[in-house]
C-alpha cells in the first residue's frame, strides 16, 4: 500500500484542534473512555525546556476544550482526507475512525515529551501510540488495519510539525530533525497535488470570470492632481493609457564584481521576467512597484503580451498585497482570494488555485513585503518558500522597499534581485507630457494654460537641484505636476515645502476649486482634517502597520475629536471618517474593512508631524536604526523647532547602540542636516566630528552606502590629492551618488588619474548630474583607453556626439536604431556594449565600418541579426 498523504492545508487545522490554545496547565484526567492504566503511562516531569505532550492536548482534563465526541469527529475527518486515493472494504470507514480516535486519545496518557517525539519521528511515535492501546484494531480487516496504521503515521507527521511551530526551542535543539519533518510535509503536499483531478469545465468557466475581474480591478491608477469630470469619481485613470515603462537593474553590486563595468545592466522592468522565473524587485517609495505588478497582471490576464513576455502567456495572475495578510501569515493557495478579499473568493471551484499551481500556470505577484512588521517577515518568507517548493514551475515576483530584506533573501529558492532605477530625463519628460495630456480631459478651467505649465516645468527640473532630486519616481513626478498646476507654474523648493504645498492642495483647496463645497454635513478646513489624519498615521507608525481596521480608525477619531473643537461638533466618528475618506484624497478604504493612506510617503509625513507635536522623540530614537523609520525621522527633523531638532539629532549620535546600528544612526544624523531650519552650531559641529571618520569607506559596498546621506558628505571628504587610486575609486563611488552639482567640483579633481576602475566610475556617474556640465568638467577629460562610456538617454547621446564620440560606448538606456545611427560616431565606434534590451534585429550595426566587437550583458535576451565580422562576447 502507498503511504497515506494528508495535505497540510487540510490537515493542519484539524491537528491544531487536538491541542490547547492556552499555556499548558496541569490536567486532572483524560476525557476518553475508561482504559487500562499501564505503569509506563503515568506522566513524568519533563527535562528542562521539554513539554509533556499530555499537557498540551485539548481533550484531557476535567473541562477539556475537546470532548471525546469531538475527537471522534476529527478522526473521521482524517479518515476522509486519507481516503482520497484508497478504497476500504465496505462498511469499514467508520470503524477505522473509531480506532484512530482511541489511538490519538492515548497522546493524553503517555509520558512522551515533545523532544522525545521529535527524536522518534512520525513512524516510531505512531508505534508508541499503537502500543498504548494494544488490540484496538482487532475488529478491522487486514486492509483497514493497514490503512489505519499508515494514516496514523501521516497524522503524527503533522502533529510533530505543529509542535515545531508552537515551540521554537525544538528547532533550536533538534535542527536536523525539525528540517526533516518540514521536508516530509512538503513532499507529502507535492504528492497530494500531483494526484488531484484535472481541470474541469467549471474551472475553465470560472477562470474566464476571474481574469475579467483582474483587468477590472488592476486597470486603474491614481494620477495625482487630475480631477475627473464627476467630482465624486476617484482620481484614477486607465493603467493602459498611463503606464510608463521604468528601467531596472539586476543586482551585480558585490565587491568582487567587474570594477570597470560603467553601469549596472539596465532593462525595462517588465521584461526581466522573460529571463527570470523568480524575482525580488526592490524600489523606493513611489518608484512604481505596485503599478508594475498591476500592469503585469492585466497584460497577462488579457493575453496581450509583447514578444519578450511570451513566457507569461496562459498564466493566471494572482496579485497578493502583503498588507492584506501581513499579520495572519502568507495564505495557503486555496485561501489566496479570501486573504485579499477578492469579490469571487466564495465562488471559486474547490481546489482551483491549487490545480492552477500544480499545472505550473500561475503568476504570483506578491506586493510590498516591507508592509509586514519586521518581526513577521521571516515567517512570511518561510511560508512563501514552502508554497514555491510544493508548486515549483510557477513564476513569482515579489516587491519590497530596499532595506526591508537582506541581500540573501530566498536566494536558495532561485530568486534574483532587481532594483527599479530612478527615472531618467527622458522618462521624466515623458511622464510630464503624459500627465498634462491626461489633464486636458478633466473639468479644470485652466486647459488653455496647461501647455505653458508643461513647458515651464520641463525647463525648471533640469535647472533646480531640489526639483531634480525629487523628480525621480512616478509618485513624486505626479505630485510635482499637480503642484505646478495648482500654483500656476510656481513651484516650492525643497522636500518639506513640497509636502506642505501638497497638503494645502489636497486638504484645503481641493474641494473649493472643484466646486464641492457641501458634499456632506461635515465642514472642516485643512487644520482639523490634518490633525485627525495625523492621529491615524501615528497609530499606524507605532503599531508598524500600513493598514488599519476601520473600527480602529473610528476608535482613534472618537478618542481625539473631543480635544479638537473644530471637529467635536461636526458629527459622529463614522461621519468624520467618511468625510476624510471622500474629501481629502489621502485615504482609501479596502473591501476587507480596512483603511490605508494612498501612499506610505504620505503616512510617514503625517506621522512625523504628529510625533513632533507629541514630543515622542524617544520613540523615534529607539527605532532610528531601522531603515523603515528613516524617512519619518528626516521629516521629523524638518518639522521640529530648533531645541527639538537639537534633542533629536543629539540623541542620534549619543552612545548606546554599538556596531552597525550606531553607525547608521550617526549617518542618519548627518543626512538630517540638510532638512534643519535652525540648529545650534555646536550640535552641527559635533555631528560632523562624529561622522567624519565614517566617510573614508574601506569597501565598495560601504562607499555605496554613504551616498544616501546627501551633500553634507562633501564637506567631510579627504583632499583628493592625498588618497591612493583605490581610495579615490571608493570616494568616486560615494560622490557620484550624491547627485548634487557641488559634487562635480570634487570629482573634477580625480578626472586625470589613469586608474581604469576610477575612470569607469566617473563615466558611470554621468547620468546623475546635469549632462552638459558633467560632460565639460568630467567626460571630456577622461582618458578613453579601454573605457566604455555609458549612454542612458538621448541627451547624453547627443552630448557625446558633440564631444566627437568615443571608440567604446555602452548602451544603458532605451534607444531606437535610428537614434543610435544618428548619434554614434560611425568613424570612431569600434566596441559597443549592450547593457539594455533594445529588442529587434541588430542588422543596423552594419552602418559602423570600424565596429569589431559587440558585448552583450549576460542577463539580456539573445541578440540576432548581427552583421558578419562583428564578434559577439558576453
Amino acid at each position: 500500500m502507498e503511504p497515506v498523504r494528508l495535505p497540510s492545508v487540510d490537515a493542519a487545522p484539524l491537528v491544531r484542534r487536538l491541542f490547547t490554545q492556552q499555556s499548558p496547565v496541569t490536567q486532572q484526567s483524560p476525557a476518553v473512555p475508561p482504559q487500562p492504566q499501564h505503569p509506563q503511562q503515568h506522566p513524568q516531569q519533563p527535562a528542562q525546556h521539554e513539554q509533556l505532550i499530555a499537557g498540551l492536548v485539548s481533550f484531557r482534563g476535567t473541562n477539556p476544550d475537546c470532548g471525546y465526541d469531538e475527537l471522534e469527529r476529527l478522526a473521521a475527518e482524517f479518515v476522509r482526507l486519507g481516503l482520497g486515493a484508497y478504497e476500504l472494504p465496505q462498511g469499514e470507514t467508520a470503524g477505522v475512525g473509531t480506532v484512530l480516535a482511541r489511538t490519538l486519545a492515548i497522546m493524553g496518557e503517555l509520558d512522551t515529551t515533545d523532544v522525545q517525539a521529535l527524536r522518534m519521528g512520525p513512524q516510531d511515535y505512531a508505534r508508541r501510540l499503537r502500543a498504548g492501546v494494544p488490540g484496538a484494531d482487532r475488529s478491522l480487516s487486514p486492509e483497514a488495519a493497514s490503512f489505519h496504521d499508515s494514516l496514523l503515521v501521516a497524522v503524527c507527521l503533522h502533529v510533530l510539525n505543529l509542535l515545531i511551530d508552537r515551540s521554537p526551542h525544538l528547532a533550536e535543539r533538534l535542527p536536523e530533525r525539525s528540517h526533516h519533518i518540514r521536508q516530509l510535509v512538503d513532499l507529502g503536499d507535492v504528492a497530494v497535488v500531483r494526484r488531484r483531478p484535472t481541470p474541469s469545465a467549471e474551472d475553465a468557466a470560472f477562470e474566464e470570470r476571474y481574469l475579467r475581474t483582474v483587468v477590472e480591478q488592476c486597470n486603474r491608477v491614481t494620477i495625482h492632481g487630475i480631477d475627473l469630470p464627476n467630482p465624486n469619481t476617484p482620481d484614477t485613470w486607465p493603467l493602459e493609457t498611463t503606464y510608463l515603462s521604468l528601467g531596472a537593474q539586476f543586482d551585480d553590486s558585490a565587491d568582487d564584481a567587474e570594477p570597470t563595468e560603467p553601469i549596472l545592466p539596465l532593462m525595462p522592468a517588465e521584461r526581466a521576467l522573460a529571463t527570470q522565473e523568480r524575482l525580488l524587485v526592490r524600489g523606493v517609495a513611489g518608484s512604481g512597484k505596485t503599478t508594475l505588478l498591476q500592469w503585469l497582471a492585466i497584460t497577462t490576464a488579457r493575453g496581450r503580451l509583447p514578444a519578450e513576455l511570451e513566457p507569461l502567456r496562459g498564466r493566471i495572475p494572482f496579485l497578493l498585497p502583503v498588507r492584506r495578510f501581513a499579520r495572519s501569515g502568507f495564505p495557503t493557495p486555496n485561501d489566496f482570494l479570501t486573504a485579499i478579499h477578492h469579490p469571487l473568493a466564495d465562488e471559486a471551484p474547490d481546489g482551483w488555485i491549487a490545480r492552477t499551481l500544480a499545472d505550473e500556470r500561475a503568476l504570483l505577484l506578491v506586493d510590498g513585503l516591507d508592509e509586514a512588521p519586521e518581526h513577521q517577515r521571516a515567517a512570511l518568507s518561510e511560508q512563501l518558500r514552502r508554497v514555491l517548493r510544493i508548486y515549483s514551475g510557477n513564476i513569482c515576483l515579489v516587491t519590497t522597499r530596499p532595506p526591508a530584506v537582506d541581500a540573501t533573501w530566498l536566494t536558495g529558492e532561485g530568486f534574483t534581485e532587481l532594483t527599479l532605477a530612478p527615472m531618467n530625463r527622458d522618462q521624466v519628460a515623458a511622464f510630464i507630457t503624459a500627465w498634462h495630456t491626461a489633464a486636458r480631459t478633466d473639468d479644470g478651467r485652466d486647459h488653455q494654460h496647461l501647455e505653458d505649465y508643461k513647458e515651464r516645468l520641463l525647463q525648471s527640473i533640469p535647472l533646480y537641484r531640489e526639483l531634480r532630486g525629487l523628480a525621480t519616481n512616478p509618485l513624486m513626478c505626479g505630485l510635482i505636476c499637480a503642484l505646478n498646476r495648482d500654483r500656476s507654474g510656481s513651484l516650492p523648493q525643497g522636500r518639506r515645502e513640497l509636502y506642505e504645498a501638497a497638503m494645502e492642495m489636497l486638504l484645503q483647496r481641493r474641494d473649493p476649486e472643484r466646486r464641492v463645497l457641501h458634499a456632506d454635513d461635515v465642514k472642516l478646513d485643512r487644520a482639523p482634517r490634518e490633525r485627525i489624519l495625523r492621529k491615524l498615521a501615528y497609530r499606524m507608525l507605532v503599531e508598524e502597520r500600513s493598514v488599519l481596521e476601520t473600527e480602529a480608525a473610528l476608535e482613534e477619531i472618537e478618542a481625539h475629536t473631543p480635544a479638537i473643537p473644530a471637529v467635536s461638533g461636526q458629527g459622529a466618528p463614522d461621519q468624520i471618517f467618511e468625510h476624510l475618506l471622500l474629501r481629502t484624497g489621502l485615504l482609501r478604504e479596502g473591501a476587507d474593512g480596512t483603511v490605508e493612506f494612498i501612499h506610505r510617503t504620505v503616512q510617514d509625513y503625517l506621522a512625523a508631524k504628529e510625533a513632533v507635536e507629541r514630543g515622542t522623540f524617544q520613540l523615534l530614537l529607539e527605532h532610528a536604526h531601522e531603515p523603515e523609520w528613516e524617512e519619518v525621522i528626516r521629516m521629523a527633523v524638518a518639522h521640529a523647532r530648533p531645541h527639538e531638532c537639537a534633542t533629536l539629532l543629539e540623541g542620534l549620535i549619543a552612545p548606546g547602540l554599538t556596531g552597525m546600528p550606531r553607525n547608521r544612526r550617526r549617518l542618519l544624523a548627518a543626512a538630517c542636516l540638510e532638512h534643519v531650519t535652525e540648529l545650534d552650531p555646536a550640535t552641527h559641529a559635533r555631528i560632523r566630528r562624529e561622522t567624519r571618520h565614517m566617510v573614508r569607506p574601506t569597501t565598495i559596498a560601504a562607499a555605496r552606502g554613504l551616498g544616501w546621506v546627501g551633500p553634507i558628505v562633501l564637506e567631510m571628504l579627504p583632499d583628493p590629492a592625498t588618497v591612493t587610486d583605490e581610495e579615490a575609486h571608493r570616494l568616486a563611488v560615494t560622490v557620484t551618488r550624491i547627485k548634487d552639482d557641488a559634487a562635480i567640483h570634487y570629482l573634477a579633481q580625480l578626472r586625470h588619474r589613469t586608474s581604469l576602475p576610477l575612470r569607469a566610475e566617473l563615466a558611470r556617474g554621468w547620468h546623475n548630474f546635469d549632462t552638459a556640465h558633467y560632460a565639460e568638467e568630467i567626460i571630456r577629460h577622461l582618458d578613453s583607453e579601454g573605457l566604455y562610456f555609458p549612454l542612458t538617454d538621448r541627451v547624453e547621446l547627443n552630448t557625446l556626439a558633440k564631444l566627437g564620440g568615443r571608440e567604446c560606448v555602452q548602451i544603458a538606456g532605451q534607444f531606437t536604431p535610428e537614434e543610435l545611427l544618428a548619434g554614434l560616431s560611425r568613424e570612431r565606434l569600434a566596441h559597443l556594449w549592450l547593457a539594455y534590451d533594445l529588442g529587434g534585429s541588430m542588422e543596423w550595426l552594419e552602418e559602423f565600418p570600424h565596429l569589431t566587437t559587440l558585448r552583450v550583458t549576460p542577463r539580456l535576451p539573445r541578440v540576432n541579426g548581427v552583421p558578419e565580422g562583428i564578434r559577439i562576447i558576453s
